[in-house]
């Protein structure tokens, strides 16, 4: 059953951010367009569903870390998806490198509460 409800922890914040970043056209959302913005170096920022796919992870973690780009593990699949306006989205790569660094303050907050 695909998740409804919007979480209110720091990752919450970091979703609101890519939800806004998808309206700006910041962010590419799906693992083959997250691991062709990774490989064009032009990813500033991964955001990978917790329920994502060992294949799936597998292809854009090893780019990610290979590409030294941060990683943060979003909510299920199915509500980025839904926060993004399309079906359930396994990766989302961030563009811009201002949005990048909320998400990752975004993210950063969580981890001193």
């Amino acid at each position: 059953m695909a998740e409804t409800r919007q979480p209110r922890d720091a990752v919450g914040r970091a979703l609101a951010l890519v939800g806004l970043g998808m309206h700006g056209g910041l962010v590419v959302p799906g693992v083959e367009g997250t691991r062709a913005l990774l490989q064009r170096g032009k990813c500033y920022v991964v955001m990978i569903a917790r329920d994502l796919s060992p294949r799936a992870r597998m292809k854009v973690e090893l780019l990610a870390r290979a590409k030294q780009v941060p990683i943060v593990v979003g909510p299920g699949a199915g509500l980025i998806g839904e926060r993004l306006g399309r079906p359930p989205v396994m990766a989302v790569g961030v563009r811009d490198r201002k949005l990048a660094a909320g998400i990752l303050a975004a993210i950063a907050s969580g981890d001193r509460t």
